[in-house]
């Protein structure tokens, strides 16, 4: 039995996949502490695990972050990403690191697990020496001189100009993110420890082990990753706990497909997906499901058409057997979930990490990018017909499927991690 500390973001995005694993680790005996925001600490607890809260770092409510963070009122796009970054997660490390070392004081770990956006975790294990692995609840942002920089939207590109492309933008996000850069450093130093050549880009990812949710066939194709990645497929199958059915489950049409719309759980403004996808499907024939990301608020401002239903949150374990197409904001879990199940995608990627999941679905060819957060529904209803027309997009969907299914995620992450800790156990000098 090992004690195991896993540090998760208190976002909904980030503490479903992350449930998972802890649970995988309570299944298989091992002690778990979790470290995460207070709203969530009875949802790991219920699952066997010891919650440990922030208190030095700065909790707050992910449904409203310029409470805590006035710098992010008012931002949208890149200027959010940024903001997000500098102010949220590198602001708050060396916060996070201290409430892990104080509880590494009072129980030593013998490995800690986190979220690929936990700053503070990696001050924890370079001040404790212990192992890291990454869980990284994203896609890869592993930075390589082979491809454009991974918080841009961009394919790869060949030839000599394509490679000029990516050294000209790499140089250029470098002098856009020196802000961030220069607040990593002071959050290091505030943490007591010694500064890094390493960029930024470097810090989000432990050196020991990344376990990666997704496949390889959603990653750009590269030489080599500078540190050791394992593809673990989903591991979760919804973005957040399963809700009861809404009152209108039972006359969901058997007759017709159901195309499901989904807002996201962070920027759920209605009016960037749900209403443009209401314009352009309500007269088609389907049956459009649309989740607003709230489930205490699952009414729309605007009349839903009559082939629309519309609830909080659906459980997605009885909704995707069913779906036909899913029209999503982008958010990484709900794609691979829809994807686990053959379901091509419509994506509508404005903030965040949402572009980049948006270029990385269109890109292999499970569906189409439409290249923005507030589509039209001109847009949307080409992208769908788009999609019924040409089955090479639920074909490529399937393939993808087929090698999400083969995986279980939260389990091979227990076992990696387990081969890691056994790993440094043979390794390490022998005791004085």
């Amino acid at each position: 039995m090992a004690d195991v500390m896993i540090a998760v973001m208190p976002f909904a995005g980030h503490v479903a996949p992350l449930a998972a694993v802890a649970a995988a680790f309570v299944d298989a005996g091992h002690r778990v502490r979790v470290y995460t925001g207070r709203a969530y600490a009875d949802r790991f607890a219920a699952l066997g695990a010891e919650p440990v809260s922030w208190s030095t770092a700065p909790d707050f409510d992910e449904l409203d972050l310029a409470a805590t963070f006035p710098a992010l009122r008012g931002r949208k796009g890149p200027r959010q990403l940024l903001a997000n970054v500098e102010h949220l997660f590198v602001g708050t490390g060396a916060a996070q690191g201290d409430d892990l070392v104080a509880a590494y004081g009072e129980r030593p770990w013998d490995v800690i697990v986190a979220d690929n956006l936990s700053l503070g975790t990696h001050f924890a294990a370079e001040r404790t020496g212990t192992p890291s692995v990454t869980v990284s609840i994203v896609p890869l942002s592993i930075p390589t001189p082979e491809l454009p920089p991974p918080i841009l939207p961009l394919r790869p590109a060949a030839g000599p100009l394509g490679r000029l492309r990516d050294r000209i933008l790499n140089t250029a996000l470098a002098l856009a993110t020196r802000g961030i850069q220069h607040a990593y450093d002071a959050q290091r130093a505030a943490s007591g420890l010694p500064p890094t050549d390493a960029p930024l880009a470097a810090a989000w990812h432990s050196p020991d082990l990344v376990c990666a949710s997704g496949v390889p066939q959603l990653e750009y194709p590269r030489s080599s990753w500078p540190v050791r990645v394992e593809f673990v497929g989903a591991l979760a199958p919804t973005g957040s706990v399963r809700p009861e059915p809404p009152d209108w489950w039972a006359e969901l049409p058997e007759d017709r497909p159901i195309v499901h719309v989904t807002q996201g759980t962070l920027n759920v403004d209605p009016d960037d997906l749900i209403r443009p996808a209401f314009a352009a499907l309500g007269r088609q024939p389907v049956s459009v499901v649309a989740t607003t990301g709230r489930a205490e608020a699952p009414d729309l401002p605007f009349p839903a058409p009559p082939n629309a239903f519309v609830a909080g949150l659906v459980d997605y374990a009885a909704l995707l057997p069913r779906a036909d197409v899913m029209i999503t904001n982008g958010g990484w879990g709900g794609v691979l979930a829809a994807l686990a199940h053959g379901i091509p995608l419509i994506v509508a990627g404005g903030d965040i990490d949402k572009p980049v999941i948006a270029a990385r679905v269109g890109w292999a060819g499970a569906g189409i990018d439409l290249r923005t957060g507030r589509p039209s529904a001109t847009a949307i209803l080409r992208a769908w017909r788009r999609l019924s027309a040409d089955p090479e997009y639920r074909e490529r969907a399937e393939a993808i499927g087929r090698e999400l299914r083969s995986h279980d995620g939260p389990r091979e992450v227990v076992e990696h991690t387990m081969a890691l800790v056994e790993r440094r156990a043979r390794t390490a000098p022998p005791a004085t």
